[in-house]
């Protein structure tokens, strides 16, 4: 865990592992599954515009219903009740690299203090895969 600046607890979690390779729409489709059994929802989508195209092809029930916001990288918002009346998000990247952002929200902390902590949660998501980019040499 990393504390962040105004004290809270941050948990980044990263294994790096490859299975067979999946396109977007399976990989989509496991994770939510996986999630669901543990709890999770799934709130929101940032997604690059060919994925949300052929997202939207192959799972429109599902994308249609959440919120989708274009990005540079493709990520899933799921969400959850933690202990005493505080709130789980999870930021989980999607692609074969299991890496997501986690974050535990207080019942007293404002929609937009939750808000702002998810934006720069967003972007440490950018920050992640561009580095990652980097590091191949794309």
């Amino acid at each position: 865990m990393v504390a962040h600046s105004n004290g809270q607890q941050h948990r980044y979690v990263s294994l790096s592992y490859k299975n067979s390779s999946m396109n977007k729409a399976d990989l989509f489709m496991e994770l939510v599954a996986t999630y669901r059994k543990h709890g999770w929802e799934l709130k929101a989508a940032l997604l690059q515009p060919a994925s949300r195209v052929e997202l939207t092809a192959k799972e429109p029930e599902i994308i249609n219903s959440i919120a989708i916001n274009e990005s540079s990288v493709d990520a899933l918002w799921f969400s959850r009740p933690s202990h005493n009346g505080r709130v789980a998000w999870e930021l989980r990247l999607l692609a074969e690299t299991q890496y997501a952002l986690f974050e535990v929200f207080e019942p007293d902390e404002t929609e937009e203090q939750r808000e702002e902590m998810r934006l720069e949660m967003e972007a440490r998501m950018r920050d992640y895969v561009g580095g990652q980019d980097a590091g191949r040499g794309h």
